[in-house]
């Protein structure tokens, strides 16, 4: 087996039972892709739409790609005909654009709303307040379905800061499928630095990419 095959066994077998993993693998070649397919992982997530819609048209199709990246409005038919998931909804103006799309699309595309829960001002994300509202009135737009919440924490060594951070992200969430009748909220938050502790903070999926596929 590959060394990124075995990284991915060791994930996989090192999770949680109710927590997935999502491959980050934008800026790695398909090969590398490959290699983490070849040894069971089908989650993919991607943060460039251009890159994202070339990478689901040339590796198979049983791959759940994720959109994790920022995306602007006018990206969003890159994205939507592949995305089995879209994290990174940060305004109700990209909901819109997402929902137009799928409609025409004929498709119901899931996402999750990004909550800003961080200290860095370059991160971005909707306030609680913000979440909250959207998911009030998520029937507003039947071609999307509101799946939970995705963060990110601050860049920071302060494991206690990124805790409070992510345990803030868990709190929105319940608040969000509460108010859009969300049985079981997905809450993607995690990545290589700090995946441990966004998983005992109730994380249900984690994003991982260096940790697999190494540095860019």
């Amino acid at each position: 087996m590959s060394v990124i095959g075995e990284k991915i066994t060791f994930f996989r077998n090192s999770l949680p039972s109710g927590v997935k993993l999502a491959a980050v693998s934008k800026f790695k070649p398909l090969e590398a892709i490959m290699e983490a397919y070849e040894a069971g992982q089908r989650v993919f997530a991607e943060n460039r739409p251009l890159e994202f819609a070339d990478k689901a048209r040339q590796l198979p199709d049983d791959i759940e790609w994720h959109f994790i990246g920022h995306l602007q409005t006018n990206k969003v038919k890159n994205v939507v005909p592949y995305a089995a998931l879209i994290q990174s909804i940060d305004s109700e103006h990209l909901l819109k654009a997402v929902n137009d799309c799928a409609a025409k699309l004929g498709k119901v595309q899931d996402i999750l709303l990004e909550v800003f829960v961080a200290t860095e001002t370059t991160k971005q994300g909707l306030s609680r307040e913000e979440a909250l509202d959207i998911a009030s009135r998520i029937t507003e737009y039947p071609y999307v379905r509101l799946r939970g919440v995705m963060a990110m924490a601050s860049f920071t060594d302060d494991m206690d800061q990124v805790r409070r951070e992510f345990e803030n992200a868990a709190s929105i969430a319940a608040a969000v499928a509460a108010a859009a009748s969300i049985w079981k909220p997905e809450i993607s938050m995690g990545m290589t630095s700090d995946y441990q502790v966004a998983v005992e903070c109730g994380s249900t999926m984690v994003r991982i990419g260096t940790a697999i596929f190494g540095g860019r």
